[in-house]
């Protein structure tokens, strides 16, 4: 039938399902647990931290030291698990788009690399996958 085009969805160019589990995650869930990563390196790196310059639990805020957590986080939990721990409580997991294989060392420290640098993350494409995502041929996908 002429004209009868097949609308566009998310992940498609990529060849992943347009819903359900293998599709693309939605934007609102990745960063609920982008967040989740966030405030648990947060916790974590908070107890060793102590800023004698501010008051009370002030002193004990990780500020740019929570990023030693979030990135192992990132690496540990792609490497072991394919995704990290506010992955796991949000149902999504880290896959690669170019073959069925593990994410593997090399991409997994590249893709935590780029995430902990944060703006290549905010770079998105019509998928709305990141420059992290597309340099190391990743997708965040709904497990």
């Amino acid at each position: 039938m002429a004209g009868s085009a097949t609308p566009y969805y998310r992940g498609q160019q990529i060849g992943l399902p347009p819903s359900g589990p293998g599709s693309l995650a939605p934007t609102g869930r990745r960063i609920a647990a982008f967040v989740i990563d966030l405030v648990a390196a947060g916790l974590v790196a908070s107890p060793f931290v102590e800023r004698r310059d501010l008051p009370g639990l002030a002193a004990h805020l990780p500020g740019q030291w929570s990023l030693i957590p979030l990135a192992l986080d990132y690496l540990i939990g792609l490497l072991l698990f394919g995704r990290t721990f506010g992955m796991y409580l949000t149902g999504l997991r880290v896959v690669r788009v170019d073959a069925r294989l593990p994410v593997g060392p090399v991409r997994a420290l590249v893709r935590t690399a780029l995430l902990v640098a944060l703006l290549p993350a905010l770079v998105a494409d019509q998928d709305f996958r990141g420059l992290h995502d597309r340099l190391t041929a990743t997708a965040v996908i709904v497990h």
